[in-house]
């Protein structure tokens, strides 16, 4: 047997402000993915951070078991009384075999043994199971904001972002997906920020954590005045839309509804 990769953990040691920062996800999202389930007693959230997808599933599901590699993201998810939380690896959840009706992933497949993760999720795929993963890529916002962001993305912290990034820029169609595949309408999610609170999203990405422990400086810094500049007020709420990349399907091999 192959030995696992150790875990790239990029976010545990700022797990509070990734639970605080990072945006959430649509009603309609979770409307969608319960309709992917032939049965809701039990959807398994892999990767599940601080819960963003993990607390949405449980508004449709009977009970939901949300795993994570990180116990510092874990002691900062959001509760449920359906839904509860255990530290595993994506590849070894330690979910009984054929009892998961959806298998859920949240912005992290990039970051996993992907073709371990699928024999995972067929052994845990009820009859019937389906599986969804999605992420989103950088914000769209007022257009000066926005061209402050991408400089920020792309020119400085963009050599240290992990490899694994470009499956995201690439909307991961070259991920391998061995389900039968269902199409997924056009989600995004869209909320209203003030300044502070894109100054804490962006201290969560791992391309900035990187830079900061390659050279010991904040990047951020180095667009907080252009940043300033557009935003004006501080205070003044500003709209960003993330649109979603959706992949969606049934377990290979599994009969459900059509």
């Amino acid at each position: 047997m192959t030995a696992t990769a150790p875990f790239k953990d990029y976010f545990s040691d700022r797990a509070a402000g990734y639970a605080r920062a990072r945006p959430g996800y649509p009603p309609e999202l979770f409307d969608f993915l319960a309709g992917l389930a032939s049965r809701r007693r039990l959807a398994w959230d892999c990767a599940t951070g601080s819960g963003q997808a993990a607390s949405g599933l449980a508004a449709h599901f009977d009970r939901v078991i949300a795993t994570d590699a990180s116990v510092a993201q874990l002691a900062n998810a959001a509760r449920a009384r359906n839904l509860g939380y255990a530290a595993a690896r994506a590849e070894a959840s330690g979910i009984a075999a054929g009892t998961a009706d959806l298998v859920s992933v949240a912005q992290a497949i990039h970051w996993f043994e992907i073709d371990r993760f699928w024999e995972e999720v067929r052994r845990v795929a009820s009859p019937g199971g389906a599986v969804a993963i999605w992420a989103y890529n950088l914000a769209q916002t007022d257009g000066e904001i926005e061209r402050v962001l991408r400089r920020y993305y792309a020119e400085i912290v963009g050599p240290y972002w992990p490899p694994e990034r470009r499956l995201i820029e690439e909307r991961y169609r070259t991920i391998p997906f061995p389900f039968d595949e269902i199409e997924a309408p056009p989600i995004a999610i869209t909320d209203r920020w003030d300044l502070d609170r894109l100054v804490g999203y962006l201290g969560t990405w791992s391309a900035t954590k990187r830079f900061t422990e390659a050279t010991g400086r904040d990047p951020i810094a180095q667009i907080r005045p252009e940043l300033d500049a557009a935003w004006g007020d501080p205070a003044r709420s500003r709209l960003f839309r993330w649109p979603l990349v959706i992949r969606a399907g049934r377990a290979a091999g599994r009969r459900g509804r059509p």
